[in-house]
């Protein structure tokens, strides 16, 4: 069986970007399945402004219509910082003997050693990099070191292994952010087409960025 990518995020709302840059990785390292799993409790970044039940709702009707597009709720139902490591130790349970992907930003690979146990990240799963212009791999310090041992240019070696490398894929920058489509919506602007028709209706009808 082909790897599993695993999409996390707020997603609040999903875009375009999101999807554009699961869709990438999905056909160039021909994943099975790439599971966006959005965040219940984020640990490093501000509580999500649309309800847990708003934020799953948009993700699902996001994704729906793409083969290959996978929806995992499991970060929602559970208590607590939603931890990477604890969510790739679940899926590895499920999963013993398959290749697992997590799939992070550039900006987020460079904010790795701050994360909850992140050394055990790639025991448990291979991590894939979206790389967009305006950033640099670390060539120094721990994540520098990390790379020269677990990096791969080998789209085989996440085939072949369950986990332990890390592989920096370039992918199409659509410089859209989150934030300001909440911004766009509490002014009353219009964010179609930078996001998909059914994710702003379910914005529209339940007003849920109408005070940010």
């Amino acid at each position: 069986m082909s790897p599993m990518g695993i999409f996390g995020g707020t997603f609040d709302p999903i875009h375009y970007g999101h999807l554009r840059t699961a869709f990438e990785m999905l056909q160039a390292l021909r994943f099975d399945e790439v599971r966006f799993m959005p965040c219940g409790n984020p640990p490093h970044r501000d509580t999500p402004v649309a309800s847990t039940s708003l934020r799953l709702e948009m993700v699902r009707v996001a994704t729906e219509a793409q083969d290959g597009f996978v929806v995992d709720d499991r970060e929602l139902q559970r208590e607590g910082p939603s931890y990477s490591v604890d969510t790739l130790l679940a899926l590895r349970e499920e999963h013993p003997e398959r290749s697992i992907g997590l799939i992070i930003g550039m900006d987020a690979f460079l904010g790795l050693p701050k994360w909850y146990h992140w050394q055990k990240i790639l025991q448990l799963g291979h991590i894939v990099v979206a790389h967009r212009p305006g950033w640099r791999a670390p060539d120094l310090g721990p994540l520098g070191e990390l790379l020269a041992e677990c990096g791969t240019h080998r789209i085989s070696d996440l085939h072949q292994a369950k986990a332990g490398h890390i592989y920096v894929h370039d992918v199409t920058q659509l410089e859209i952010s989150s934030s300001e489509i909440r911004e766009l919506v509490s002014v009353g602007r219009d964010p179609r087409f930078l996001l998909p028709d059914a994710v702003n209706d379910v914005i529209v009808k339940s007003d849920c960025y109408k005070q940010v």
